[in-house]
């Protein structure tokens, strides 16, 4: 079997070999946790495998291999030979999945027309149970009605219960036992022994045996449907990696376009991305104006301005004017491929509460099969007319479906949820984590507060009109974020500053601007550059000691002193107080001084503030926290914050935060919104409640069905009914989490 055409692998990552190559499949036809298992073992069994794994939301597959032992080609094979489908994940499944769909479907109608008409065919038997020559139903028309759905059990035994025997005899195989073993066990038993009664004498149960294979394949299908749109927002992250690169080989001399597929897209290289295509690749734009929808990676619905020297990503969306991007991050290394990777293992994450029960499925099943061959023999001895029909009952009643689908379904929603409100999640087990947090730590700067500087107060020293157009002018020729701040606090003056005839100008990194005007030499800038011309040393008010402070001197006099401070984010005191009201501890820890860091507690009352915090420092808290049974959660932004965010039992750190930061956490709120930051609070929390309720019914079904079908209270199709609903009660009580009321925020120009 060949690789199909299109197929592009790339080198694993860090933890593997240079010589190994990693790509993603695309898998179908699984069905449960031990379908996963089944596969996850085959494969790893192959000479040169150094990774595999599955995600059960999206039934994609990570693989890593050593290229010298095996290929893409034979790991494939492997899996089509276990009875699933398997493709190169940049090959859409869809066509696949529809006929598998519409089989699906044909299984279902042949499985419940059969099923109504033996239902009129046993009601009869059911009203007469023991067939007299005087009574209403003779002999011979209660066997012609026996035959009669004996006949009609045929196909649905044969056609539509076909693929529970296929995957019945592929785990037996493999010397696995699967949750398809038992339940093609009790639809074969029962249809055999129906037909032995049939001839022989005796009850039949043909119409449990169908309503049996009808209301699983229903319940499957449902369960199909309702996993598909949990994980509707993987997949159309998966599907949002461009296709097609138009690159520009002879740029800046020539600009003749060469398409080529994104994946072999070359770092350095041109491209040329026209309105309304994808970004192929993270770059900077070399060329052209035009705006980005950059919402599957931020949240944000407003377009994203961009320029010459901007920043784009790739999967972003060209919304007007051409732009010409130079790659710098290509294929597996941009930031949109990081993030799929991301949330798939995130969503292949359990929390530990669900691992123990996944552990010991395949024991389950054993045992099942045990107390059945034993309540079978026990009835053989006190009703043996009953004895087969009480152990298929005890078989068909006790599936762990319901275990098995506790965890994806409530997962891969809980994911999409706050994906799509900016909260990417990295770690699965990060679910549990804020669920069970008790204390809530900040950062200040670019947290709590939106890293972007304001002027807080402004101090004219000589009410000259001319010195605030004059701030104006000199701020507007910097990119420098203070200088831009300061030109957005004296936009009021820009009428008149824009006529000023402004020679010489002049930016010194890291200290300022300066520039002539009429022969006077202006600076503004840091202090101490500002004033160095000054005939006497400038001496800062005694209250301005060691705050950002810019100033505005000629080589006579100060005419300006502008206070400067980080904005506090708009939703930071709402998230306090919203956060304090549910019952966690709030605690902020930053590097700034002492009156920075008490102020902004104060505006967002927060009682435990702690200023002039080395990254040490905060590193010791939040362990001493732990060290006395706390569960924190800590935010943070900066590079400083990357051994504290190590430590946490779940770290979230800001979209906008320095690399290590992201690297180090395990949810990254890309919208840099903190509404969406309790949002994801509510959604973790509804989340991991789902998860227990599930296992809790799960195991509460299996501890009532167990002994009821062993003492003979359940007839075989009670107990088909019963599974059936049970699995789908699970899959549908996933869907309480769309329930959730979403968060309304304000347009910013955050």
């Amino acid at each position: 079997m060949s690789i199909p055409s299109g197929t592009s692998t790339t080198k694993a990552t860090d933890a593997a070999p240079e010589h190994f190559l990693q790509d993603k499949l695309a898998l179908s036809g699984m069905h449960c946790a031990a379908c996963i298992q089944l596969i996850e073992f085959r494969v790893r069994q192959i000479p040169g495998i150094h990774a595999f794994v599955i995600n059960p939301a999206t039934h994609r597959a990570e693989v890593q291999w050593d290229a010298a032992q095996t290929g893409l080609s034979q790991i494939i094979q492997a899996i089509v030979q276990l009875g699933y489908g398997a493709l190169p994940a940049n090959q859409s499944p869809d066509e696949f999945e529809r006929q598998q769909n519409k089989l699906a479907i044909w299984r279902i109608f042949v499985a419940g027309f059969a099923m109504m008409q033996v239902m009129m065919y046993a009601f009869p038997a059911y009203l007469v149970p023991v067939p007299t020559a005087d009574g209403d139903l003779t002999p011979d028309l209660d066997k012609l009605l026996k035959i009669a759905s004996m006949v009609l059990a045929i196909p649905v035994v044969g056609f539509s219960a076909l693929p529970f025997f296929q995957s019945a005899w592929r785990d037996i195989k493999n010397r696995h036992i699967g949750m398809d073993v038992p339940v093609s066990l009790g639809i074969l038993l029962t249809f055999f022994a129906s037909v032995w009664a049939t001839y022989q004498g005796g009850a039949v149960y043909f119409d449990s045996a169908i309503m049996f294979v009808f209301l699983l394949l229903g319940a499957r299908w449902i369960e199909q449907k309702v996993q598909k749109r949990t994980g509707a927002a993987l997949k159309i992250l998966t599907q949002l990696q461009p296709l097609i690169a138009r690159v520009l080989p002879g740029f800046p001399q020539k600009k003749d376009v060469l398409e080529k597929d994104a994946s072999q897209l070359l770092e350095g290289e041109v491209v040329l991305v026209v309105p309304g295509a994808q970004i192929p690749a993270d770059g900077i734009v070399v060329e052209g104006c035009s705006e980005c929808d950059e919402s599957l990676m931020t949240g944000e619905s407003l377009a994203i301005p961009k320029a010459v020297g901007d920043t784009v990503i790739a999967g972003a969306v060209n919304m007007s004017g051409k732009l010409v991007v130079r790659a710098t991050q290509v294929g597996q290394q941009t930031r949109l491929a990081s993030l799929i990777g991301m949330m798939e293992r995130a969503a292949a994450e359990k929390p530990a509460i669900v691992l123990l029960a996944d552990k010991h499925a395949s024991r389950f099943l054993l045992i099942i099969m045990l107390v059945a061959l034993l309540a079978g023999i026990a009835w053989a001895s006190i009703d043996p007319s009953r004895a087969l029909w009480i152990a298929i009952s005890v078989i068909v009643v006790t599936c762990p479906c319901a275990l098995s689908l506790a965890t994806p379904g409530v997962m891969a929603a809980a994911i999409g949820l706050m994906a799509q409100h900016g909260l990417l999640l990295k770690s699965g087990k990060a679910i549990q984590g804020l669920a069970e947090a008790t204390h809530f730590v900040f950062d200040k700067t670019g947290t709590l507060t939106a890293g972007r500087m304001q002027v807080a107060e402004c101090r004219d020293l000589t009410s000259s009109v001319l010195a605030r157009q004059l701030a104006f002018r000199l701020a507007s020729e910097s990119a420098h974020p203070v200088s831009k701040a300061i030109a957005n606090y004296l936009s009021g003056w820009q009428g008149q500053g824009v006529h000023l005839q402004l020679q010489n100008v002049r930016e010194v990194a890291g200290a300022g601007i300066e520039a002539e005007l009429n022969g006077v030499i202006f600076r503004l800038g840091q202090p101490v550059y500002a004033t160095q011309a000054l005939p006497a040393p400038f001496v800062l008010p005694p209250e301005l000691t060691g705050k950002s402070v810019t100033v505005l001197a000629d080589q006579e006099q100060v005419h300006l002193i502008l206070l400067l401070d980080d904005v506090m984010r708009d939703d930071a005191p709402q998230l306090i107080q919203s956060l304090q009201k549910s019952g966690k501890q709030v605690m902020l820890l930053s590097g700034d001084a002492e009156d920075a860091v008490q102020n902004l507690a104060a505006l967002c009352g927060i009682k435990d503030a702690r200023a002039r915090m080395s990254p040490l420092d905060k590193h010791n808290v939040v362990k001493a926290l732990q060290t006395n049974g706390a569960r924190v959660v800590m935010v943070g932004d900066g590079m400083n914050d990357g051994p504290v965010l190590s430590i946490a039992d779940v770290s979230i750190a800001m979209g906008q935060g320095a690399a290590i930061s992201q690297t180090r956490s395990d949810l990254l709120l890309m919208s840099n919104r903190l509404n969406d930051l309790m949002f994801g609070l509510s959604v973790s929390e509804k989340a991991f409640r789902l998860i227990r309720e599930n296992l809790m019914w799960a195991i509460v079904y299996n501890l009532i069905a167990i002994p009821a079908a062993v003492v003979g209270w359940l007839e075989p199709w009670h107990a088909a009914l019963g599974m059936s609903l049970s699995s789908l009660l699970v899959v549908l009580n996933a869907l309480r989490l769309y329930l959730l009321p979403r968060p309304a925020f304000p347009l910013t120009d955050e």
